[in-house]
């Protein structure tokens, strides 16, 4: 990568997380372009380089911190021997809720702007660029001998259950703490997997 490159790279990283911070502080609406560009200490003329608008920058932004939260858990899945498809799965939400509740700003702006939309939106749109890469997600469903009805669904079902159920858990601890509430989260998960299965009984002969 060239320095123009780079300067490019470090201009629309620097938008992107002066955008967070504002997005998470001060909330979507109550930003503005100028808001972002002035304490990101570039030109307004740059911000349009790179976004079509402060929803487009939010979007890609979701899509972006979606996308590192994935490749972490998927990271930490990779190191260990789990094989069963609802184990890996569970592994994944777990390590995901961890990072939720190590980085709770991050998990209010998740979920309040979470969308599959903007997944799919972003990932058709990206062309496969290394910042969005969200075809990962479906390797442990395609990786497993179990079919699924429809694995974009099940995928889709899974991420807004986890999203939603652990958000008032880890923030206000209600209706319990999120310790307590995870294996009432992974129980659920394992019904919903079961669920989606084109012949649940197959894999257990």
């Amino acid at each position: 990568m060239g320095k123009s490159d780079l300067n490019k790279q470090k201009k629309r990283e620097a938008l992107l997380n002066t955008a967070f911070e504002l997005f998470t502080t001060q909330g979507i609406t109550r930003t503005t372009i100028n808001n972002i560009v002035e304490a990101a200490g570039v030109a307004k003329g740059t911000f349009y380089l790179y976004f079509k608008d402060k929803y487009d920058i939010r979007n890609k932004l979701i899509a972006h911190k979606a996308s590192r939260i994935f490749s972490v858990a998927d990271d930490a899945l990779s190191k260990t021997q789990l094989t069963e498809l609802d184990d890996r799965i569970i592994f994944l939400a777990d390590n995901i809720i961890e990072q939720f509740n190590a980085d709770k700003s991050l998990l209010g702006f998740i979920s309040k702007n979470l969308s599959w939309g903007i997944f799919k939106n972003e990932l058709i749109s990206s062309g496969g660029s290394s910042d969005v890469d969200f075809y990962n997600i479906y390797t442990v469903l395609e990786n497993s001998p179990r079919s699924f009805k429809n694995p974009e669904i099940l995928l889709f079902m899974i991420v807004e259950f986890v999203s939603s159920t652990c958000y008032s858990s880890i923030l206000y601890n209600e209706p319990t703490d999120i310790e307590t509430l995870k294996p009432y989260i992974f129980d659920a998960i394992r019904q919903i997997i079961r669920s989606q299965e084109l012949d649940p009984d197959a894999y257990l002969k």
